[in-house]
């Protein structure tokens, strides 16, 4: 049996030392930069609604050779984080998409995993401190039929313990997918005129854009001026069609829970630093 090397030990575990130091004297380096960066952003327009794709969940935990699943959560924490830097810069609307009408394909033991995190994570919200004190309103948007009752629960207390609030709207997008977004709300059209004895030329005639937009799940809420997506996926996806007719979006390389302050600093002023023409 030929011996084994003596060396390959003490280079590898030199090489972790030396990014270990390299670490150590950077992290100065970084704070600076990113104190420099807000400082920056801060005194630029904000979005008024900022929509974010939580994105990569699945493939970040088998990087560290966890199962997929087990991505999520370290999902939820960085969605904890993403919401607070949100309320440092004073961002008065936010929107999250955690769960598409398409997640419904995944197998039944991801799903039941992630119900069951949707009920611990609605009562954790329910009775958080950092939401009470930040006046955070919660409201959970999409098709929430197939959800079971304790989910459901769950999330009508997270919407009843904030509906008095004032601060920023935190929409949750749950089951959620944006042409069927579009499709409930011109049903709701078809039978608002079904039930006023209006005939089909008569809404036709007058349809316009602004009778869908009564109608989606988001009617009142201002559109959002800058999307977010992780991963490295640039694609819609779905989120938030009709309404996103005019954002700025920002793809970003990075896993969701990869996602830094820093980085998000940086998204925010990139989207500062471009020409909004509305069409014009």
């Amino acid at each position: 049996m030929a011996p084994t090397s003596p060396v390959r030990a003490p280079k590898t575990s030199l090489r972790k030392r030396l990014v270990k130091l390299a670490e150590v004297l950077l992290k100065p380096l970084y704070w600076w930069y990113e104190q420099r960066i807000e400082a920056e952003v801060r005194q630029g327009q904000l979005p008024k609604h900022l929509g974010l794709i939580l994105d990569g969940n699945r493939r970040f935990a088998r990087e560290l050779g966890l199962p997929g699943h087990e991505g999520h959560e370290f999902g939820v924490q960085k969605a904890y984080e993403v919401l607070e830097w949100c309320l440092e810069l004073g961002i008065p609307t936010v929107t999250i998409w955690v769960f598409s009408t398409d997640n419904w394909k995944r197998s039944p033991a991801e799903v039941e995993t992630l119900m069951g995190l949707f009920v611990r994570e609605a009562k954790r919200m329910a009775q958080d401190p950092r939401i009470h004190a930040n006046e955070v309103r919660v409201r959970v948007i999409g098709r929430h039929d197939r959800f079971p009752p304790k989910v459901l629960e769950a999330l009508e207390e997270l919407e009843r313990a904030t509906a008095h609030h004032s601060g920023m709207l935190l929409q949750i997008a749950m089951g959620y997918g944006g042409r069927e977004e579009i499709v409930d709300a011109v049903k709701s059209l078809l039978l608002e005129a079904a039930q006023t004895g209006k005939s089909p030329e008569e809404l036709a005639e007058e349809l316009d854009l602004q009778h869908i937009s009564e109608r989606l799940y988001t009617a009142g809420v201002p559109d959002p001026d800058f999307i977010i997506r992780t991963s490295g996926e640039i694609r819609l996806s779905g989120f938030l069609l009709w309404q996103s007719a005019y954002s700025e979006y920002y793809f970003f390389d990075a896993f969701w829970p990869a996602f830094r302050r820093l980085d998000f600093l940086r998204a925010v002023r990139d989207y500062q630093r471009r020409e909004r023409r509305f069409g014009h």
